[in-house]
């Protein structure tokens, strides 16, 4: 069994594979002050919680932009697994080229989502991460990470605008039937929905300009399916895109 791990700024996600097929997924919120003890304990109660024996693992490997919890990850991941993670280093994997000014800048969740995006579903590709931030990933067709636009994410941008407004309600992210709004949830929703999947098809229209071919669009992330049940430039939504590209990362060592 390999396990991966996705240590993002909101969600850590957890697989836990057999060869080529994930047998389980697990999502937890990120919090980098977690123990080593909590982490272990986490990890322990998951997997229970589907009858896998953690000591079954023969690796783990891991994609972390939280730094602040690589520590105690490693002290867990070795103290519930009994092997110590091999983390993915995007300026020092060899699976992929990141054509990039500053590789060593790129996360290693945007990189493990390239790979497992590139391997699923072939090049030109645009893939698409709704989580903290809105991610715009491209690969050329020659299959290198060739550019990247972030903007806020959708969560942040609702939470700074109830923040802010004192009046402003917390709202469900649902598609309302029409862009003029009747009431103030509609406008909300409708300024948020509709508003992302604009910037969604601007970026996306403007990335494949400039990369000179209509590549295919991939989304993934918590907030995927809101955007792309409205963008009908999203051809697929796959949840587990960095998990696969952490699977062929090790599997490349």
């Amino acid at each position: 069994m390999l396990v991966a791990i996705d240590v993002g700024n909101t969600e850590m996600k957890i697989g836990a594979f057999s060869g080529e097929r994930l047998m389980h997924m697990w999502r937890l919120t990120t919090e980098s002050r977690r123990t080593p003890d909590e982490c272990s304990a986490l990890f322990t109660q998951l997997f229970g919680s589907e009858e896998v024996a953690p000591r079954d693992a023969e690796a783990v490997v891991v994609a972390s932009v939280v730094p602040k919890l690589d520590a105690s990850l490693q002290t867990a991941c070795a103290r519930t697994f009994g092997v110590a993670p091999t983390f993915l280093q995007p300026h020092l994997q060899t699976l992929m080229a990141v054509r990039t000014e500053r590789p060593e800048e790129v996360g290693a969740d945007l990189v493990a989502m390239a790979i497992g995006g590139r391997a699923r579903y072939g090049t030109p590709l645009i893939i698409v991460s709704y989580g903290t931030a809105s991610v715009f990933m491209a690969i050329s067709a020659a299959g290198e990470y060739c550019g990247v636009a972030i903007a806020p994410g959708i969560q942040i941008s609702i939470d700074a605008l109830v923040g802010r407004a004192a009046k402003i309600p917390q709202i469900a992210l649902d598609a309302p039937k029409s862009a003029l709004g009747r009431n103030t949830v509609e406008a909300l929703q409708a300024g948020f929905v509709f508003g992302f999947v604009g910037q969604s098809e601007a970026l996306i229209r403007r990335m494949r300009e400039e990369m000179g071919v209509e590549a295919r669009v991939v989304a993934t992330g918590g907030l995927a399916e809101i955007v792309a049940n409205n963008c009908s430039l999203i051809e697929r939504v796959d949840a587990d895109l960095s998990l696969e590209g952490l699977r062929l990362f090790y599997n490349s060592l």
